[in-house]
């Protein structure tokens, strides 16, 4: 294994990564704030259900939509100036969303916090490339930024709903403030300038490209989620792709491209990109059943669903360091398939739930599939951003976080689909004559809650009684489904990327073109 050590960071760099985890922790969370504060939103604002769909989904969709764009743009003017002008744009865009009076208006500033996101999101993991060169201390400061990446998207419910206990809804965004004042405050001392060299021009056409190609993919599949197959959605599917494949193929002949795509075909980094969007796939799929279950099932609040959504959080603490620090010792492609088998066996201890399961039976399986996941996220992130030389890190980080919006996209999709046509299946056995609003009832478990509300109390338990056993079932069905994607990542890391983290890639002797990195030698 030849793997030629850099020079080793200090407190300065240990500090400064500390410094920009600040906002990689609010940009994540702000992704899930919302979910316990849209009921206050909607009584004081009154938007239409249309409008309320888009308070929810604008800031995850300028968000995946621009993180291409934001790398590249980092790469070109330099990634402390883009951290910086992240900053003072998300805290100014939190102000106005918390004092919003109108619900266009806030979906407008949530764009806004989008747009923030993505300078933050890319050139936080693109700095960790700059700040760290030693392999070893490179791999904890990605595990470190995995971790806190992972864990803003849990935490963002349960800072809502301690806020919302206390003040009004717009102080889910306030707290984003603070933060961003300390970013600016201290990222100019600790945190040195990095930016391609020469002044390679922007493709501005190219942004064009990525942004909507990226926005329909992602939007044709939440749709698609929501409502099942419709003309509408597939089209956006459709059109998205073919923007994609323009974007790519004009990538191709760029002689200042914003992604490389010879950087793609590397089994180091397109590799990981794609052991990522699988992660991803689950963790995000699943994350909406368990939320479900914990409220709709076993009847806890929002408050207390939301700390125990955290218990899962302990087998993250303890499987990412670990996976880490045998990656030292075996080749990683083991070690993160390893992650991905133990992440199959929580999935498949969660087909085992029932609806009066005990609540620890769940969480226990959510922990062991959350530990394996992060753990192989961890050393995927690690060897991607390792693949990627230090001038294209914004780009290529950009490119990692975008596979993960598109996997989260995609397991939603999937495995709700998956979940709901169990659900479907279940209650179209059970009576319902004589039930209003008894279509609601066999679409979705909210629509048999809200059903019973108007019943009589004997056919009101009866008809939530076998909603939950209904909903449990099809999520039962929906973990089997993770778990069989899980198998199949760790059988792609098994094969695909044996090997990846140990072997230099050679150079071609071919002189490459300005701005590629088909011939560039990188230590991994």
């Amino acid at each position: 294994m030849e793997n030629t050590p850099g020079p080793r960071a200090g407190r300065k760099e240990w500090t400064a990564l500390g410094v920009l985890m600040l906002p990689l922790l609010l940009v994540s969370m702000d992704v899930s704030v919302l979910y316990f504060a849209i009921p206050y939103v909607s009584q004081d604002l009154e938007p239409s259900a249309t409008q309320q769909l888009w308070i929810l989904d604008m800031y995850g969709f300028v968000l995946a939509g621009l993180l291409i764009t934001m790398g590249a743009l980092g790469d070109r003017i330099g990634r402390r100036t883009l951290v910086l002008a992240g900053a003072v744009l998300f805290g100014a865009a939190s102000v106005a969303a918390a004092y919003a009076h109108t619900a266009d208006l806030l979906i407008a500033v949530r764009a806004l916090l989008g747009l923030g996101g993505a300078a933050l999101m890319p050139s936080t993991l693109a700095l960790i490339r700059n700040l760290f060169h030693d392999a070893q201390q490179r791999g904890k400061a990605v595990t470190l930024w995995t971790a806190v990446m992972t864990t803003g998207i849990s935490l963002g419910p349960v800072v809502s709903g301690l806020l919302l206990e206390h003040f009004w809804w717009g102080a889910v965004f306030l707290i984003n403030l603070p933060a961003m004042v300390l970013l600016l405050v201290l990222v100019p001392f600790l945190v040195p300038e990095f930016k391609t060299a020469g002044g390679e021009r922007f493709d501005l056409f190219g942004s064009v490209l990525s942004l909507g190609a990226v926005l329909l993919v992602i939007h044709g599949i939440k749709e698609w989620a929501r409502h099942g197959y419709e003309p509408l959605p597939a089209l956006a599917i459709g059109v998205g792709l073919l923007l994609g494949l323009v974007f790519t193929r004009r990538q191709r002949h760029l002689a200042q491209p914003m992604i490389d795509v010879a950087l793609l075909g590397r089994r180091t980094f397109g590799g990981p990109v794609f052991a990522n969007l699988l992660a991803m796939f689950a963790t995000v799929g699943m994350a909406v059943f368990l939320t479900q279950y914990l409220q709709s099932v076993l009847g806890l609040s929002p408050f207390e669903a939301a700390l125990w959504s955290l218990v899962p959080a302990a087998g993250v603490a303890v499987m990412a360091p670990a996976g880490a620090a045998l990656a030292r010792r075996v080749d990683r492609a083991y070690v993160m398939g390893g992650g991905f088998v133990l992440s199959a066996c929580g999935f498949l201890w969660l087909t085992q739930v029932r609806a009066d399961s005990a609540l620890w039976f769940t969480l226990a399986g959510a922990s062991l599939y959350a530990g394996g996941l992060v753990a192989a996220m961890t050393l995927a992130n690690e060897l991607a951003l390792g693949a990627a030389p230090p001038e294209r890190a914004g780009s290529a980080a950009a490119v990692l976080e975008s596979g993960q919006e598109l996997g989260g996209a995609l397991g939603m999709a999937v495995l709700g689909s998956i979940g709901a046509a169990v659900y479907s299946r279940d209650m179209a056995d059970v009576p319902l004559s004589g039930v209003p609003q008894a279509e609601a009832v066999r679409e979705t478990l909210g629509g048999a809650t809200a059903a019973a509300a108007e019943l009589p109390h004997g056919t009101a338990a009866a008809v939530t009684a076998a909603a939950r056993d209904a909903f449990t079932h099809g999520m039962d069905y929906a973990a089997l489904g993770a778990a069989a994607v899980m198998a199949a990542a760790a059988l792609f890391s098994f094969t695909w990327l044996r090997g990846a983290g140990r072997t230099r890639q050679p150079a071609k002797p071919a002189s490459p073109r300005p701005g590629s990195l088909e011939s560039r030698e990188v230590d991994i």
